[in-house]
């Protein structure tokens, strides 16, 4: 499906707040919310740190369509069942 809205790029900044061994977490300047990305989709020469400022160009989403993937949909809720599964189990150690 292609897209009904022309692209607008935007100049986007944020501030590392979190690092981890496969993402990085980022607060968006200006309130506009919380992003975590992949380790291999960070471009840099310096080695990470919190507080770290990133820029980037992006654009707004777009819902592409009414219909749920299905695939994903089922796959997320077989994830959340698992995890459900596994706190229950751990809780049950702890007794």
């Amino acid at each position: 499906m292609a897209l009904k809205y022309g692209d607008k790029i935007i100049y986007m900044e944020g501030v590392i707040v979190e690092i981890h061994d496969g993402c990085v977490a980022v607060d968006l300047k200006g309130r506009l919310g919380y992003l975590r990305v992949p380790m291999r989709m960070l471009l840099t020469d310096y080695e990470l740190k919190v507080g770290q400022e990133v820029g980037w160009n992006m654009s707004f989403p777009e819902q592409l369509g009414p219909e749920v993937n299905d695939k994903y949909f089922s796959n997320l809720d077989a994830y959340k069942k698992r995890q459900a599964e596994m706190k229950a189990k751990n809780s049950e150690k702890e007794d």
